[in-house]
């Protein structure tokens, strides 16, 4: 009686097909790795782009808040002198400013130094009971 290595039919054998199923198994996975990799990349290089361009809007931004404060001093100017519509506007901005300043300081304080101050009396209340529960 003679072993055969392969099945009648000329079919592969188990071995063979288990091989070829963790090596297609395998290329299946590199391949998604790889496309994963591609469109991670591909919106990595889109955020930023986006924080790029937030950039520039921010900066752009200042030059229009340069150009209405103009505006409105030149607005004012019909009215007014122009040395006192300048004032007038300066006024306005160091009002706005110190208002801003005031409430960013007050905050500050509130948040100011970060200690979860809830979590420390529940702890300390849990101290308490167990210091009266072995008290007693």
């Amino acid at each position: 009686m003679s072993t055969q290595s392969t099945p009648p039919g000329g079919g592969r054998s188990v071995g063979e097909l288990v091989s070829e199923v963790s090596e297609l198994t395998s290329r299946l996975v590199r391949a998604e790795i790889d496309l994963a990799k591609e469109e991670i990349a591909g919106r990595a290089q889109q955020l930023g782009l986006g924080a790029g361009l937030l950039g520039a809007a921010g900066l752009l931004s200042l030059y229009l808040l340069a150009a209405v404060i103009a505006t409105a001093i030149l607005a004012l100017c019909t009215v007014w002198a122009p040395w006192l519509a300048a004032l007038v506007v300066t006024g306005v901005l160091l009002l706005i400013v110190v208002i801003l300043a005031l409430v960013g300081v007050n905050r500050l304080k509130k948040g100011s130094p970060p200690k979860p101050v809830r979590a420390i009396d529940n702890v300390q209340q849990d101290i308490d009971a167990v210091k009266e529960g072995i008290t007693s």
